[in-house]
């Protein structure tokens, strides 16, 4: 069953196989690409620090979503203002991704993520500082939330422009799905941290706390990775695989690709139910089932997500490397990410136990791990060349999606008093975007298409 790829897929042009010009340029272009990767021992380093700093943007970025209901209840804030203040870290988010991706594919992303990773957890330290600042608290965490989502809109645009100038085709399924698990880890830690401090030491500790372990993993960083290194960009000196600048002419070559839409708009529907779900499901926990205890549900989704993650890592380059199609493997590790997680989603619009919810919760967040092998990782397959720019153009569409549906959610459960309709919207999204993913979607290589090269032989 296993497909062979196409001479699209191998060269990324449209020559023919019999052109001993296309081979050349392509060996060119192979081994450029190759002393670009990392070493063996750097490679195990910085996969172990940005697995790290996967966790603690999620930390940080889960601060808010789990001190709502307490911020809610000193300052009074209504589901309105609450959806306010979790959607203005959106609006920042969606700032930075194309910034942060161009910036990376020309200067290196080692860099780029570090000076972001400090200036967030600033304002993280910081944030609680704000809040006591005046009587306008609502503008103010809205500015902070705001400033938080500017400053961590460009980390997986990097994360994405270093896996595609420092990782093989074979091993990136496994790195983006090894940062996912990072994501989840960091979610439970945080839900983990917020059950346990909330109550004993107040809101505002989970702020301090969070923000103090990413300054010291930037600090980590830098001495031990960054201070005296030179971390430069790829360069390729071939003609026939330029470095992408974002002249209009490329990036209308670029979005001219059904392939290229199909996955923007994908990512854009699972992005914005995934930062709802994150967003509002502790609201849903605390005002569904008002006696539960904590820490499962703030804990245990989570825990079933990290294996997931890697699961689906694994599997995907499993396949990939045993020779089936790119486009068939990301396909269906994405049917299991949004198709098989609105299976689980459907149900909680119903009345529902305690531990089913939790159970359907789990296995819904679960999966939906799997989009990082996924539709996650395609920007890769289709324009490695300035994956960073092009991930952080659809991961703006996703943070803009996400706000919307994020303040939408919160107005329909303030006017409905129902999470139904929320859920319903939830699963409705998901299958838009996956059924557009399955017609539409492909891996083979868009980025150098219409380029003409000058070889001299």
């Amino acid at each position: 069953m296993a497909d062979e790829r196409t001479s699209d897929d191998r060269t990324g042009s449209n020559g023919s196989l019999l052109d001993h010009k296309v081979y050349i340029a392509n060996d060119s272009n192979k081994e450029e690409e190759e002393r670009n990767l990392w070493p063996r021992q750097l490679a195990r380093k910085w996969i172990t620090m940005l697995f790290m700093g996967s966790c603690l943007l999620y930390c940080t970025r889960m601060a808010m979503p789990i001190c709502a209901v307490s911020m809610a209840t000193t300052f009074h804030w209504s589901k309105i203002d609450s959806g306010l203040v979790l959607g203005g870290f959106l609006w920042g988010y969606c700032c930075t991704q194309i910034l942060g991706g161009y910036a990376s594919d020309k200067v290196g992303g080692e860099r780029v993520l570090f000076m972001s990773v400090v200036s967030w957890a600033l304002i993280t330290a910081g944030t609680p500082l704000l809040a006591h600042l005046s009587s306008h608290t609502l503008v103010l965490m809205t500015m902070a939330r705001f400033l938080m989502g500017l400053m961590q809109g460009v980390f997986f645009p990097s994360l994405a422009s270093l896996c595609s100038q420092r990782v093989a085709e074979g091993e990136r399924g496994f790195l983006m799905s090894t940062m996912s698990s990072g994501s989840q880890l960091g979610t439970l830690l945080a839900g983990g941290m917020g059950s346990l401090m909330l109550h004993q030491y107040g809101w505002e500790s989970m702020f301090y706390c969070t923000g103090f372990l990413t300054g010291l993993w930037a600090l980590i960083v830098w001495l031990c990775l960054l201070k005296g290194a030179e971390v430069a960009p790829r360069q390729i000196k071939t003609s026939y695989d330029p470095q992408w600048s974002l002249s209009r002419a490329r990036w209308l070559s670029l979005l001219k690709k059904s392939s290229v839409w199909a996955m923007v708009f994908t990512h854009m529907c699972l992005a914005s139910t995934c930062y709802t779900l994150l967003c509002w499901l502790p609201t849903y926990f605390k005002e569904s089932f008002p006696h539960a205890t904590g820490w499962a549900y703030n804990v245990i989704p989570w825990l079933v997500a990290i294996p997931s993650a890697l699961a689906g890592g694994y599997i995907s380059d499993f396949f990939i490397n045993q020779g089936y199609s790119v486009a068939l493997v990301r396909k269906t590790m994405q049917c299991f990410a949004m198709g098989a997680m609105s299976v689980f989603i459907v149900p909680l619009s119903g009345a529902v136990t305690f531990p089913t919810a939790v159970t359907f919760v789990s296995a819904a967040i679960g999966l939906s791990t799997f989009s990082s092998s996924g539709v996650g990782v395609n920007v890769q397959d289709l324009a490695p060349s300035c994956a960073g720019a092009l991930y952080g153009f659809m991961n703006m569409f996703g943070a803009f999606m996400g706000l919307v549906l994020v303040s939408v959610s919160g107005y329909l459960i303030e006017v409905t008093q129902s999470w139904a309709i929320v859920f319903s919207l939830i699963t409705l999204v998901n299958v838009a975007g996956l059924g557009i993913f399955i017609f539409f979607g492909d891996a083979r290589r868009v980025d150098l298409e219409d380029y003409s090269p000058v070889i001299v032989i």
